[in-house]
Parts: structure tokens; C-alpha cells; sequence
């Protein structure tokens, strides 16, 4: 279940147009919704609000043998009451908890082009949060310095890190076709490059017609997106490097076939390959994987998800009219049997009047009785909800089973799961625990 201030953190990127999948540290963002979410330990409180359309608290209390909590102050220099909507029971489940989620479109920007609604100068946003009675401490800053340009700060503060804490900055700069982040942490000297190059889809600078723009045949082609980059990284002071390198294949929101994932990571130095597939198989179910081989040790991990929503249930009912007609239909039949004079006939045996006229009866009309009308389901209302709740498992090479079920009850949104062992069937489960969140 994300936070609430990891929720109003995504409304301030979509308020100044920035998009956070066009990252290489996203690269494998849809399956790790899938595979690596986390199952609650005890039990956890957490109540939000948005004091104002530039201000958001929060405030959490857990209870994991020993009571401990944070406090949470966001602020932003954009208004984000427009894109936020602060009420739980108002919310769509799939924006609040972590699924299967499509890409959203590349804006294309340079330096050059003029400002405009979306890409506002210099907004910035300023977020820190008091872990207890732990003592620690974070900090985020985030400064919009051009429409393509922005720098991020985070730093922690605590006792058991090195030199009391550690500080993490971060320049990103992102024109849509592709985006490049340099960054620099305390933490060992670190120095890092990375970047991503997207073509295919609507990163392509001609503008290549849309499934929907054309006939049938090309509704059945896949239309997606190729992303590929790396990164490389280095630490100053242990003398100690790395890099990687990933490509990514993901279809886009106007692709009128199966929503899909595909993505290969390699870390040379390391010698460890990564393969990872995620797919909408249904409306209501999405299916993941993930393969991890070494090649200098020979070692494999894999891992297999699922997420399946559920809908809110609903009970056919029958118009009221209907219904009286059925009444009504029921007295005048039952009226009309008791008057009727009974008919001694037999099949087939003319009668008395019909003998004396030398004649054969008329054929009766045959009076065809009305279908009964179908049941009818109650229409989804504008302001109904789609879903009611999500049920994630996931499975890997260890046999650890993860299940977690998350969903709303009235204006509060719980996390419920668990973590079982199947090779310790004396104590199999793990972890257990419940989260509820309220936000206003």
C-alpha cells in the first residue's frame, strides 16, 4: 500500500509535468509491484490529511513488540488540491495501492519551447519525517530549476550510520525522448551516471499513427514503447565501481491489446542477468515473473506473482413495476379460474352446439404467454467505485509465499498479510500484520 505522502509526492510530479517512469531506476517498476511487495508486521495506524492545497501531515503508530510511530510535514509551492483528492473513500484503489500500472505518455520538451500551464518554473517541494522513539530523521527537498532540469536532496540522520547520516543529491534532466541523472552521495564517496533512451511508440519524432486511428488490422498491432540505457557508479573511497545495463518493452495506454511488460537487465562486472515479464491476463487479474542467472556462480533465484482485484458485489434486483404487473397478472388469472364454468370435454370431442350445426368447432386462439423479463443488474453509478480490493500473492525459489490482501471498508483502507515458510512447517508464518490508513 503506498503512503499517503508518496501519494501527494506522485500529484506533485503530475502538477509539474514531470514523469517519473522515464528513469532508469524505474526500469523494473511494474514487476516489482508485482514480486516485491511488503507484507505488514503488526499492527499500524496511519492518519493523513491535506491541511491545504499546499500543505499534508501524517501521522503513524505501529505496535511490533515495542510502540513506535512517525510524524510526517509535506509542503508544496504548487497548489495540489486540483490533482489530489485527500478523502479515502473518494479515491480509486488502483491510484492508492501498488499494481499493475501502465506507462504514461512522453512529454516532449526541450529548453527552447516556451512555458506553458504544465511546466511552470521552479516549483519546489520540502518533506521531512521524525521517526520514534529511533530518533531518526529524513529529509527531501525537491527544486524544479527548468522545465526539463530538476534536482533532488535527501539526507538521513541517524546514530548507527556512518558519520551520524548520509546525503544523497540527485540531477535529473528529461526532454521525453530520452533522460539522463548524475548523482553524488556521502555514503562512501559514491559518483554515479545513469540514463535511458526510449524509441518506438510515441517517443518516435514523427508522428506515427495510433492504433485507434486507423481500422481493425491495426488495433491487433502491439504498440509499445523500447526503452534502454545503464548506468555507472563509483565509490571514492572504498574504490569500488559498477555498472549495468537494461532495456525495456512496454506497451502503452492506447494500445488496444493486452497491457504487457518485458524487461532484461545485465551487471557485467558482477556477472548476474535478470529477465522479468508482467501481463494483464484478464480485467481483473495481472501476472508476473522474474529469472535471475549468474554466470560466474552458476546460482538462479525466480520468483511468480499475481494480483486479483474484486469487484463490489451486486445483487440483481427487479424494477418495481415489473413487479406489480406480475401481481396484477397473478389476480385477474386466478379471478378468471374461479368464474370459468369447468369443461367436461375430452380432447378432441366437439361440442353440443357445434353437433346440432352439423360443424366443427372454431380452433381456440392460442394465447402465447409474455417471457419473464430478464433480471436486470444495477448500472454502475458515476461516482460508484470499480473495484473493492485486491488479493497479491507471490511464490520463489525458497518456497516463501507472500499473501496480501488490501481494500477499503467505508472511509478506512486496510493492508492485511502475511509471510509463510513452507520449509519450516512447525512455525511457517513469518510475518503477520495490519495496516489502516485514514486520510482526510
Amino acid at each position: 500500500m503506498r503512503e499517503f505522502m508518496d501519494y501527494v509526492h506522485s500529484a506533485f510530479y503530475e502538477a509539474t509535468g514531470w514523469n517519473r517512469d522515464n528513469s532508469y531506476a524505474a526500469l523494473n517498476s511494474t514487476t516489482d509491484a508485482l514480486l516485491n511487495f511488503q507484507t505488514p508486521r503488526g499492527l499500524r495506524l496511519t492518519l493523513s490529511a491535506l491541511a491545504s492545497p499546499n500543505f499534508a501531515t501524517s501521522y503513524q503508530l505501529g505496535s511490533v513488540g515495542i510502540v513506535d510511530g512517525s510524524i510526517s510535514y509535506l509542503f508544496s509551492s504548487v497548489p495540489l488540491r486540483l490533482l489530489l483528492t485527500p478523502q479515502t473513500e473518494n479515491v480509486p484503489l488502483p491510484d492508492l495501492l501498488r499494481s499493475y500500472r501502465p506507462l504514461a505518455e512522453l512529454s516532449r520538451r526541450t529548453e527552447l519551447l516556451p512555458e506553458t500551464s504544465q511546466d511552470k518554473p521552479e516549483p519546489s517541494l520540502l518533506y521531512g519525517r521524525l521517526y520514534l522513539p529511533q530518533s531518526l530523521v529524513e529529509a527531501l527537498v525537491v527544486k524544479r530549476l527548468s522545465p526539463a532540469l530538476q534536482v533532488q536532496l535527501s539526507a538521513v540522520s541517524a546514530q548507527h550510520l556512518r558519520n551520524g547520516g548520509t546525503v544523497l543529491g540527485l540531477a535529473q534532466y528529461d526532454v521525453g525522448k530520452y533522460a539522463l541523472e548524475g548523482l553524488a552521495s556521502s555514503d562512501g564517496g559514491l559518483l554515479g551516471f545513469r540514463g535511458v533512451y526510449n524509441f518506438g511508440g510515441d517517443a518516435d519524432v514523427r508522428n506515427s499513427p495510433r492504433p485507434n486511428e486507423n481500422g481493425n488490422g491495426e488495433r491487433e498491432r502491439i504498440y509499445g514503447r523500447f526503452s534502454t540505457g545503464g548506468e555507472i557508479y563509483y565509490g571514492t573511497l572504498n574504490k569500488s565501481g559498477g555498472i549495468s545495463l537494461g532495456t525495456r518493452f512496454a506497451t502503452l495506454p492506447s494500445h488496444k491489446g493486452t497491457p504487457l511488460s518485458a524487461t532484461l537487465t545485465l551487471n557485467p562486472l558482477m556477472g548476474n542477468i535478470s529477465a522479468s515479464y508482467a501481463v494483464v491476463a484478464g480485467k481483473h487479474c495481472s501476472l508476473a515473473s522474474r529469472m535471475e542467472f549468474n554466470i560466474f556462480s552458476y546460482e538462479s533465484a525466480w520468483a511468480i506473482g499475481m494480483e486479483l482485484w474484486r469487484k463490489p458485489f451486486k445483487r440483481p434486483v427487479l424494477d418495481e413495476e415489473e413487479e406489480e404487473k406480475k401481481k396484477k397478472k397473478k389476480t385477474t388469472t386466478t379471478k378468471e379460474e374461479t368464474l370459468k364454468p369447468k369443461d367436461q370435454r375430452k380432447d378432441g370431442e366437439r361440442s353440443f352446439q357445434a353437433k346440432l350445426e352439423w360443424r366443427l368447432d372454431e380452433p381456440e386462439p392460442v394465447i402465447k404467454q409474455a417471457p419473464a423479463p430478464p433480471k436486470q443488474i444495477e448500472e454502475e453509478k458515476p461516482g460508484e467505485e470499480e473495484y473493492a480490493g485486491v488479493l497479491k500473492t507471490r511464490l520463489d525459489q525458497n518456497l516463501r509465499i507472500g499473501f496480501l490482501w488490501e481494500g477499503r471498508v467505508k472511509s478506512l483502507l486496510f493492508s492485511l498479510g502475511t509471510g509463510i515458510d513452507l520449509r519450516k512447517l512447525d512455525k511457517p508464518f513469518r510475518t503477520l500484520g495490519l495496516e489502516i490508513q485514514f486520510s482526510s
